[in-house]
């Protein structure tokens, strides 16, 4: 017998539907070794489900202007913003980890906004991808971003300039670590870039990854105003 994954997961967890289906929503939930993606999809009934836990929010820095945290994997920039009370600055994917920057006051925000537009702003991550990048590499595609839903980027003449530096840091198997330095900062701009040289992040199913436990990309530092911020790598990257 099969019935929804989302309401299976209700019976064994004891928790209402509706948490079930955000638990499933949320990336947490995996099945037979593989994370669930469908919350409404029809599976065996006595399938037993894993729900892994999501850390909590660590905080890294805060004075009069700016508040640093290092976000966990999957929860939403926005659900940090609303914990932690002030605005934010940029936002990080749902499942990227790594230094997130939130403002508290407008006149902070307002400067910091233009320093993003006129790439004044250091950005650095971490990635591991598939494939073997053996060789540094200048990614200069443009994006265009399609939001409906949820936001989708590809390439295209059409779109916006994107600008990302790769540098290999390790090799292992199949599998490459990276560090990447982005100029612009346009929506899913690593991801979409990293595709088009046909090595997607591990995990990054939406830009033709294979299925792993998360999409392994971190934002390891930003440095802006004399500020540096820098977020360990989470224990997941050490392969």
């Amino acid at each position: 017998m099969k019935d929804k994954a989302y309401k299976l997961l209700a019976l064994q967890e004891n928790i209402s539907n509706r948490a079930a289906k955000d638990l499933i929503d949320r990336g947490v939930v995996f099945a037979k070794g593989e994370k669930l993606k469908v919350a409404r999809d029809l599976i065996e009934t006595n399938t037993k489900f894993v729900i892994q836990k999501v850390q909590k929010i660590q905080k890294l820095y805060e004075d009069e202007n700016i508040v640093c945290i290092n976000k966990p994997p999957f929860i939403t920039s926005e659900e940090i913003s609303k914990k932690i009370g002030f605005e934010l600055l940029h936002r990080l994917d749902r499942e990227t980890s790594g230094v997130l920057l939130l403002c508290k006051n407008k006149e902070f925000k307002a400067k910091a906004i233009e320093a993003f537009k006129n790439k004044e702003v250091k950005k650095e991550y971490i990635a591991w991808v598939e494939g073997r990048i053996a060789e540094p590499l200048r990614i200069d595609l443009p994006i265009l971003t399609i939001k409906k839903n949820r936001a989708f980027s590809k390439i295209s003449k059409n779109g916006k300039e994107a600008i990302s530096q790769i540098e290999p840091l390790m090799i292992i198997s199949n599998r490459s670590k990276i560090k990447v330095l982005i100029e612009t900062g346009r929506t899913h701009q690593i991801r979409v870039h990293l595709k088009s040289i046909s090595h997607p992040i591990i995990g990054d199913t939406k830009y033709g990854a294979k299925p792993y436990k998360r999409i392994m990309l971190h934002s390891s530092k930003i440095a802006l105003f004399g500020y540096e911020f820098e977020a360990k790598e989470p224990k997941e990257f050490d392969f």
